[in-house]
């Protein structure tokens, strides 16, 4: 894939390399972070506020300077300290959509689209400004101002105007949260179609778990300005690295077991429960204490009428002790017999089928593949152990 050309056509893309970031500082900021994003994918950045997100995209665009570390896009090096080399803004290629979109307001749409482009022929530049508002479905709008532009409107302009600067690599900053949650919706899937037609490193800063969860190929934890953990979204909400990258998550079901030996099986016992765990119980010694996290999704409620016959694996009673409908979803609780809490959702038909209540014994199945150790961790551990 490549760049829109006069015609409708694509030429072909010079700048197929990744984005690498590995920088550090002690202050004002704390940094400890590093990541990669592969031309063509997006990869989200997520944390609480104050984790350093806005400052590292600030980083690789060269509005900010860390005391360490360094900056690769497109095989080319943008900032290395130890050298003392930093490229200007200028010369990075960097498409950046701000939060509140940077609109200059005395501009019209297409002219905030042909700014990045003073290097072309005015009729050139106008031609290719509508290029872009035609790609971002704002064919015709050109001539209206940002005033005159309704939030989403605005925000496509932002992004065609980023798009415009044939950028190397495109950094999203909460690109969506000044919209209202249907304009949202449509601005995602919009950008969704339009990776589709670019094949560049894309990085999106979002408070939104369920947004990085939907756009992103890679999402990178960050915590106080320390990375904590890149994956797929897949493998980060199955198999966090530590209990403070699962609360990042507001992931739940965080507890604490001990390795024990039955008849020479391995086993982790919870409790007055011994469960069977599909990986990673063979490398712990027996007596040891290790954290474990278990995925909503491989907690199986049975039915009543059919009650668990052992089929599945870590077959247990439990007492539904909270439930909380949220429309077409219910958030359960579930008692164990002792202090800690399962916690799942289920759809609220299916719950209403089976006649969920608070104080109903129920049988659920504590999947074996789900069970996920975090050897060396504590379910309380400080955020502080993580700094690196």
């Amino acid at each position: 894939m490549g760049w829109p050309v006069e015609g409708g056509g694509f030429v072909a893309d010079s700048c197929m390399a990744s984005l690498r970031v590995a920088v550090h500082q002690t202050g004002p900021i704390p940094l400890a972070a590093e990541f990669i994003c592969q031309p063509g994918e997006l990869l989200a950045l997520v944390g609480p506020s104050g984790s350093g997100k806005t400052t590292l995209l600030r980083t690789i665009a060269g509005l900010y300077r860390p005391q360490g570390g360094r900056v690769e896009c497109a095989g080319k090096v943008w900032f290395d300290a130890e050298r003392k080399h930093s490229l200007s803004p200028q010369r990075r290629q960097v498409g950046m959509v701000f939060q509140d979109y940077a609109l200059f307001p005395h501009l019209t749409a297409s002219e905030n689209i042909q700014l990045p482009l003073r290097h072309l022929p005015q009729p050139q530049r106008r031609e290719q400004a509508e290029q872009w508002l035609a790609k971002v479905r704002l064919d015709g709008l050109g001539e209206r101002y940002p005033n005159a532009l309704s939030g989403g409107q605005r925000q496509r302009v932002a992004l065609a105007r980023a798009l415009a600067r044939e950028p190397k690599v495109l950094l999203l900053d909460e690109p969506f949260s000044a919209v209202d949650q249907v304009t949202r919706r449509r601005l995602q899937r919009e950008l969704a179609l339009l990776r589709q037609q670019i094949a560049i490193p894309i990085v999106l800063v979002t408070h939104d778990l369920e947004e990085a969860a939907a756009l992103a190929d890679q999402i990178c934890v960050l915590h106080s300005g320390v990375s904590l953990q890149q994956d797929a979204p897949e493998g980060l909400f199955r198999r966090p690295t530590s209990p403070l990258v699962a609360r990042l998550l507001d992931r739940h079901n965080l507890f604490e077991g001990v390795v024990v030996d039955i008849k020479g099986q391995r086993r982790l016992q919870w409790g007055e429960c011994y469960l069977e765990v599909a990986e990673g119980l063979d490398t712990q010694p027996v007596g040891a204490t290790v954290t474990w996290y278990l995925p909503p999704s491989d907690i199986v409620l049975h039915r009543r009428d059919r009650p668990s016959q052992g089929e599945r694996e870590n077959p247990l009673a439990a007492t539904v002790s909270e439930m909380v409908v949220l429309g077409g979803i219910t958030s359960v609780s579930l008692s164990i017999g002792h202090d800690d809490m399962l916690r799942f959702d289920i759809a609220t038909h299916a719950a209403r089928r089976n006649q969920l209540a608070s104080g109903e014994v129920v049988n659920v199945s504590l999947l074996a593949t789900g069970i996920h150790l975090m050897p060396g961790h504590r379910v309380r551990a400080d955020a502080h152990d993580r700094r690196k």
